[in-house]
């Protein structure tokens, strides 16, 4: 079916407005949004021919791109370090565990040789930002389990990536050398690592320093820095998902100018591109094909879901402080999504016997894992006693739009517990002459500063202020250490 320009851009329109209702409505019932997305697309496929696999993966890379950048951006450092060891630990031996185990059981229920086995294993064997960060991000779970998994999900991917690009190369070159591959494997993270540090780095420095006419270049740039980090990386044969993440974590725990403007376009950018990316992936499907796999699909995702995955955490997680509850819950939480429907691509393009089967497959695990999983996360939570008190969403915010080339801006800072200001009335607090305090935020309250107001720890202020007294009015209210911010050290 061949479409006019205008026919494309109305499609565009309902596509994203349909993806915004579903989104409200998988919420309600407490599904997973790809779930709906994905099924927009293949319900539309039905209507639209799309087989173009290139086209989705390049879609796909960029969409991830962008979705990790997001997630990095909220992801807070001060919880990341302190379950950085076992969420490494399950982004690359959980992984590679969980590829081998599923790899074998693929390898007999599909009738593939072995490479091939091991391939869909490494396809699916790292679980999924833009599921993840979805699906946990409101939900009240101890923050231990919430920070490991989402810095699982933001780390994982380039394990698999690795991996399935260097089993599809095996397939093709077997005589490989194993040496040659491990150390491609530490290079490609290494230096995806330094990458992403150095990037981030070099990121906070120019947004807090270039002076930009309009306030809404600033999110631009820092999403230019995103892609920036991701091509050049990968130009040097490394891991440019990994760069993304560590960079985008920089970013997001660092003092910057226009941090509100910054994370909310991100944020809605990356749901965007979540939209359309399982649209798109859901169109790529020809669901006629999906019923000749059914109990090969359904028998692999019990596996994956109850045999491989819950191996690969305990393993991964053997000598971490974990209880079993919480292991077991790491486990099941483990959600597929867009990178393995997104990776199922590759052997397609490497025009492998079975890439088809390969990606048919693919596609129903993840739609069943984000059926099941996504569906009974809060209730296994809730059984295991894992919940906490309801979580509470912080409804304030305040920025100044409209500062143009001046050296002001509205920083956002929280009083910290040795300030030594604690307790003292805002008369007595000695601020630069340029200072002038906007609001104050206690216990979800928002109160309007007066000399005799009392600032307390943990009080949140809006403060405007030039760009060259901010880091005085950090040290005021917070120390010299600015550890309860989230700032990365």
């Amino acid at each position: 079916m061949s479409f006019s320009v205008d026919n494309i851009i109305l499609i565009l329109a309902v596509l994203l407005t349909i993806g915004v209702l579903t989104a409200k409505f998988s919420s309600r019932l407490g599904l997973p949004s790809l779930v709906f997305f994905i099924v927009v697309g293949m319900v539309l496929s039905n209507y639209i021919y799309f087989d173009n696999a290139k086209l989705a993966q390049l879609f796909g890379i960029i969409a991830l791109v962008i979705i990790i950048f997001d997630g990095g951006l909220q992801t807070k450092w001060v919880d990341v370090r302190r379950i950085l060891v076992p969420s490494s630990m399950l982004a690359t031996i959980g992984v590679f565990i969980t590829t081998i185990i599923i790899g074998l059981f693929a390898k007999f229920i599909l009738d593939l040789t072995w490479l091939e086995g091991l391939l869909f294993g490494a396809i699916v064997g790292s679980t999924d930002a833009a599921a993840v960060f979805a699906v946990l991000g409101n939900k009240n779970i101890r923050k231990k389990l919430t920070s490991t998994l989402e810095a699982e999900s933001g780390t994982n991917d380039p394990m698999a990536v690795f991996l399935t690009v260097t089993i599809i190369h095996l397939i093709g070159q077997p005589d490989t050398s194993i040496i040659e591959l491990v150390l491609r494997f530490f290079w490609e993270m290494g230096f995806g690592l330094a990458a992403g540090l150095l990037f981030g780095k070099l990121a906070v420095w120019t947004i807090n320093k270039i002076n930009l006419d309009s306030s809404g270049l600033y999110p631009v740039l820092s999403l230019a820095f995103a892609i920036l980090t991701y091509s050049l990386t990968t130009f040097a044969h490394a891991s440019g998902l990994l760069a993304v993440y560590v960079m985008a974590v920089i970013v997001g725990n660092s003092d910057l100018t226009f941090r509100h403007s910054i994370i909310r376009f991100n944020e809605g950018f990356a749901w965007m591109m979540q939209i359309l990316m399982f649209i798109l992936l859901g169109l790529l499907v020809f669901p006629n094909q999906l019923l000749g796999i059914v109990w090969e699909g359904l028998l692999l995702s019990v596996i994956l879901m109850i045999v491989a995955r819950p191996i690969g955490v305990f393993i991964s997680m053997f000598v971490s402080k974990f209880s079993i509850k919480e292991k077991l819950f790491i486990s099941w939480a483990g959600l597929r999504g867009a990178v393995p429907i997104v990776l199922a691509t590759y052997p397609m393009l490497a025009g492998l016997e079975n890439s088809q089967l390969i990606f048919n497959v693919v596609f129903f695990v993840v739609l069943t894992s984000a059926l099941l999983q996504g569906a009974t996360i809060t209730p296994l939570a809730n059984k295991l006693n894992l919940s906490e008190s309801k979580k509470n969403s912080l409804n304030h915010t305040l920025e100044l739009i409209s500062i143009g080339k001046t050296n002001n801006e509205m920083i956002e800072l929280e009083v910290g517990e040795g300030a030594s200001v604690s307790g003292k009335e805002l008369k007595d607090i000695e601020l630069p002459n340029d200072a002038l305090i906007t609001a104050v935020i206690r216990d979800e309250k928002l109160h309007t500063p007066r000399g005799d107001t009392n600032i307390f720890s943990g009080d949140t202020l809006y403060i405007l202020v030039s760009k060259k007294n901010r880091e005085k009015i950090k040290t005021i209210f917070q120390g010299e250490i600015v550890e309860s911010a989230g700032n990365f050290d």
